[in-house]
This record gives C-alpha cells, structure tokens and sequence, in this order.
C-alpha cells in the first residue's frame, strides 16, 4: 500500500524529471545531500512542511498543496517604488504555442516560456498523453510529441484547472477521426462561450457534442474555403489557424483576431512553410502544408498584460519606475487614455523582440496626479483596449478625481469582483453585472481579502494593497500564480514589500 509520504516522493520525482533536472542539480539548489532527495522521492524520508515549500519553489510546482496548504501575500502597503522590470514572455502566447507543438512531429523548443501554474497544468496534460517535455538549463522549455499520443490516459484534473485545453481541437483534429476533451476550466468569470470554436470548426467537418462533462469529437475532413468567425476571440482564431495550417489549400479566415497571441502563433507557424497573409489584422489567408516534421526554436514576444499590470502599479502607487521590453503596439491605446488622465510617462527606446517581428520599448513612469476621463472605459478585441487589460484600469481610477464608468461587457462576473476594492477604501458602485462607477481620489488603507477566483481581479487587489497604508493579506493567491512568474520577487526588487505566506 502506497504511504502518503511515497506519494509526495512520487510527485516530486516525477516534476523533477519533467524540469529537466538531475537530483545532484535539485539537490544543490536546495542545499542539501543527493541522497537526501533520493529518500525524499522514495517515500523513505518524512518532509517537513518548510522543505515542501522549499522543494515547491525549486521546481515552481505547488507540491505542498498535498499538504493543504495555500499561498498568500503579506503586503506592507504605501512604499515608494523605483528601480526597472523585465516584461516576461507571454503567458497567452505560450499557452497557444504549446498546443501547436502537437502538429509537430519533430521536436519544438519555445524560449524562455514562464514558469506559472497555468504553463503547468497544460505541461501536466500533455505529458499525461505521453508527450516528452524538458526545461533546458537555460530555461527554454523542449517538447516531443510519441509516435502515439495516448488520449485515454490525459490527466483530466488538470485539464479542468485550464481554459487553454480547448485549444487542443486544433491540433487533434488531425490526429484522430474521434476523440474526446474534458470541458475547458480556468477562470470564474461566469458563462464564457466556446461557440466561436464549434462553429468555425464545422467547416472543417470537425462535429462537437457536449455529454457528461466531455467535448466528444468526431473528424469528417474538409477543406473549406472562407471561414467566418463567430466572435473575434484570440483562442478560437489560434484554433482554426492549427485546423487551417494542416490542410493542404488556402483558407480565408475573416473577423480574425489580430491580437499579440495569434501573431505569434502565425509566426511560428510560418516555421513549417505554412504560408499566412495578412498577420495583424482581421482577415488572414493561409495556405497549409500536410506534414510537420522538423525541429523548430521560437521564441515568443512579451507579455502586454504583463506591462500594463506594472504600468497600472506605477500610476496607482504614484511610483517612478523603468518597464522594459513593452510590447507597444497592443498598449497605445492603453497609454494614451492614460495619458488623458494625466499619466506621466517616457519612451525611452524602440528595438525588436527575440521573435525579430514584434515591437518592444522601454517605457519611464513618473509620479501623476491623475483625473478622471469623461468618456466610460471599456474594451474590445484587438486593436481596441484589451480586454485583459481594461481591470488595470480599476485601481487607477480608484485613485483619479472624478468619477470614471468601467464597462466590462465581456464576462458576466467579472465587474462584480471589482468592489472587493470597497474593502481596501476604494468607492466603487455596481450598477450591474457589467457596469461599476469609480469615484476618487481614495486613499487605499489596509484590510485582509481572500482572492477572487479569477486573475485579473486577484492582481487589481494586490495593487490596491501596494498602495495602501499598513499591512494587508491577501489570502489564496493561486489565480495570480495562473499568470504570473514570481510576482512577488519581482515587485520587491522596485522597493514593495511583500512576503510569501503559507496556509495549512
């Protein structure tokens, strides 16, 4: 009968291996003995909660989560932050990067992918059908599909934590005549259609039912000729490019999304002689190739909604700080309402990113007394404000004069998760499920929040706590590890001051 502590050893062996690391190289990093993490992984050693969190930050996988235990932040609010950041690469990008590597039956190496819990749960999936994954040394992540993907045997926990499996129909369309996917997961945010994906992909003979919990799929192949798409979503466009790059003929894809993740998807795409017209707006024409074997390396841009998220940081903490490698083409609009409220801000350079396509700058915040726009705040798909950056907006008009009306017409509760900020000091009224009002100026004081089950929420919370006086928790931070790589390191090299706590 297997122990609980085998169990552990299990599960940590096995995240070692899938890191691409050695015992001796874990070992090391955890300053301890090979020999202790050989018992450690054979259940032959009792580990105390302190080396689980340990061994968990060494392979960025929650391994004390066995235990019961959940992260939360300590927050000592109202530090003056400065210093420079990084923009990491793209978490949406990766996620769509990712589930392309199943077209390939060479081997894929996408650069410096981040390692966050939604990188994670895809990784469990995919390794779960039997596809190899190792991160490299220097971090690029290296993925080899089987001759066979073993469908019946896919992790399905973890395909429930994830909206990106979805984007796995793209891909097994071309595999299977038949197969079945576990219903898509990831954030709360109400009813969130995946029509768009069903109805462009009929055109390519592919038939979706929905039963007991399943997507169950059945291939009939067709090559059409003009596919409309029923909504201008980044995931449902990424899905019908991988159904379109696998069949041979051209296919003509309007109302596409041109956002940052469908660029790099075409990019990469283009790798395999897939040829694409049209990249960065709404009309895309690609003509597929029937085979993809080759080994590729890509590496894809950064991360916009990462940018926004420390731009938002700047402007709510009336902060000076350097945000390097911005992707500004998807944060001029972004910028420029900001700027309407008084933002103050500096290009500092222009250069390209590692994928040698997308623009990147570097761009210099100063303190602002900002003031609120006029006109209400709302987003739409590429090239309007982006809909995962529109709650950055939250607290920084929580901290503008006037009154500022936030429409979030996307997500049926996402605007509803916006008056956690209430319990920070901020004024913000629901008028609906879509719509709140935000009065300031405000001054954020302290308080202690569980975090919404959603990423976006979550992060504009932590904001609003770096703002305000006093010490502030925030309880359960599993959605903002979604999507963010050591977020609270990172705000800690710009002077804020947040720990790391661990909840039995």
């Amino acid at each position: 009968m297997t122990t609980d502590t085998q169990k552990i050893g299990q599960m940590i062996s096995a995240v070692r291996r899938q890191r691409g690391l050695t015992q001796t190289e874990m070992a090391k990093q955890l300053k301890t003995s090979q020999s202790a993490i050989n018992r450690i992984e054979k259940g032959n050693q009792n580990v105390s909660i302190e080396m689980l969190a340990r061994i968990s930050e060494v392979l960025n996988k929650e391994i004390v989560s066995l235990s019961g235990e959940s992260i939360s932040f300590k927050v000592e609010g109202a530090q003056k932050l400065s210093g420079s950041v990084d923009v990491k690469v793209s978490k949406n990008a990766s996620m769509g990067l990712l589930c392309a590597a199943l077209l390939n039956q060479g081997t894929t190496t996408l650069k410096r992918v981040p390692r966050i819990e939604e990188v994670n749960r895809i990784l469990e999936v995919l390794g779960s059908i039997g596809v190899g994954i190792r991160w490299k040394p220097n971090g690029d992540l290296e993925l080899k599909p089987p001759k066979k993907l073993a469908l019946d045997k896919m992790d399905v926990k973890a395909a429930r934590k994830t909206r990106t499996v979805i984007m796995l129909l793209g891909p097994l369309m071309h595999i299977f005549n038949e197969f079945k996917l576990p219903y898509a997961g990831g954030c709360d945010l109400g009813t969130r259609t995946v029509q768009p994906h069903l109805f462009a992909l009929e055109d390519f003979g592919v038939d979706i039912k929905a039963t007991r919990g399943y997507y169950d799929v059945k291939v009939k192949a067709k090559k059409p000729d003009t596919i409309v798409m029923y909504e201008s979503g980044d995931t449902p466009t990424e899905n019908i490019l991988m159904a379109a790059a696998k069949r041979e003929g051209t296919t003509v894809i309007k109302f596409a999304s041109a956002n940052y993740a469908v660029q790099d998807l075409c990019l990469f795409l283009k790798l395999f002689g897939v040829k694409i017209d049209g990249i960065g707006t709404t009309t895309l024409t690609v003509t597929g190739v029937k085979k993809f074997n080759k080994n590729v390396t890509y590496a894809p841009s950064e991360d916009p909604i990462e940018a926004m998220l420390f731009i938002s940081i700047a402007a709510t903490t009336k902060s000076a700080i350097t945000i390097q490698r911005c992707p500004i083409d998807f944060l001029e609009l972004e910028l420029l309402k900001l700027k309407k409220m008084g933002f103050k801000y500096k290009i500092l350079k222009r250069y390209k990113a590692n994928n040698g396509y997308t623009e990147l700058v570097d761009i210099k915040t100063q303190p602002s007394d900002l003031v609120a726009l006029e006109e209400k705040l709302y987003a739409r798909p590429f090239p309007g404000l982006n809909i995962d950056n529109l709650p950055f907006f939250v607290p920084i008009a929580a901290v503008a004069k006037g009154r500022t009306l936030v429409h979030d017409w996307v997500f049926e509760n996402r605007a509803i998760y916006y008056t956690e900020l209430n319990k920070l000091g901020a004024k913000v009224t629901l008028a609906d499920t879509h719509r709140v009002y935000v009065d300031g100026p405000t001054k954020f004081k302290a308080a202690e929040i569980v975090s919404p089950p959603a990423l976006r929420p979550a992060v504009i919370i932590l904001i609003a706590m770096l703002a305000a006086e006093g010490t502030s928790i925030l309880r359960n931070v599993y959605s903002i590890n979604r999507g963010y790589e050591d977020l609270a390191e990172r705000l800690n090299q710009l002077g804020a001051q947040v720990s790391i706590l661990r909840d039995i």
